[in-house]
Order: C-alpha cells, then structure tokens, then sequence
C-alpha cells in the first residue's frame, strides 16, 4: 500500500484533542521553509481538559535563519539550544518551570557529556527549577555534521493561567 492510498477510518467518532503548531520566528524558523525542508513542527501544543502540553521537537544551535551556529563550540552550541527553547516555550506562555521532561541527544558524549552537565546544571538553577525535569541523555548522530547537540522538551501547565 503506498502512503497516498486511502485508509478507511474505524466507525469509531471521538473527539481529536485540541493541538497546534508551536513557532517562534523570531528565535528559528520553520523546518518545512528550509532549503533543503524537513516535514515537522518545532512544537505542538495540545489542549486537554484543561492541560496544556508543549511537546518541543529535538531543537539545536540553528538561528532564525535555519543555518547552524557556533560550529565546533559545545558551549555556544548549548547555549543556543537553550535560548531557542526558552522562546519556543515563551511563545506559548511557558517557561522552564513548565518543563516535566528533556531528551539530550548529543554528538560524543564521552568527550562533551561534562560539559553539557556543567551548563545544563547552572541554566536550571538560574532558572530555579525544583524539581528538575526528568531528563534522558543519549549518544546519536544528529541531523546536520555541524550540530553537537539537539535537546527535546515537554511542557505541562493548566491551560486557564492565562497563556495565549
């Protein structure tokens, strides 16, 4: 079956819950407007019974242009992931506080994982966040050579405090 057919839904009705795309030009552009484009959100937020959920996907050091930045600097690289992060979940009225779950992909993790721990660790306490989100850290081949880590991140908060 190829991925144009048809496939006849279940007679099953349910109510889809509510979701968008999250975007925040500003800090990166979107994934599907690159020159070479990659078909996914930067976020999603879903809406359900009154729990708003930011799902970030696997963000890195890329600018608002969709060019990598700080190429060879695990620092700089971090501290750009961060900072798109940050305004992913500003976008939607979040911030790190929000932040229940992180996925931490990075490139060598033997060689870069102390580094990565040193500024994660100070970023959360500036950010006063206790407790810490459950984090996940992995080795993986990233989608772009130049990249040196891609972090994802999940968001939860009642949806009637007031975000947009």
């Amino acid at each position: 079956m190829s991925p144009t057919e048809t496939i006849v839904a279940s007679t099953e009705t349910h109510t889809p819950v509510s979701k968008k795309a999250i975007t925040e030009p500003r800090v990166l552009n979107e994934a599907y407007g690159y020159a070479k484009p990659s078909s996914f959100s930067r976020g999603l937020r879903l809406d359900i019974k009154g729990v708003t959920i930011l799902m970030i996907s696997g963000t890195a050091s890329i600018d608002e242009h969709g060019k990598t930045v700080h190429v060879g600097d695990f620092g700089a690289q971090m501290a750009r992931t961060l900072h798109n992060i940050t305004g992913l979940l500003a976008a939607e009225g979040a911030t790190w506080k929000d932040v229940v779950r992180t996925t931490c992909y990075l490139r060598d993790i033997e060689r870069d994982y102390d580094q990565f721990n040193q500024i994660r660790t100070q970023f959360f306490r500036e950010q006063g966040l206790n407790p810490l989100p459950a984090s996940t850290g992995i080795q993986a081949i990233l989608c772009r050579p130049d990249l040196l880590i891609e972090i994802e991140a999940m968001a939860m908060f009642e949806s009637d405090r007031g975000s947009k």
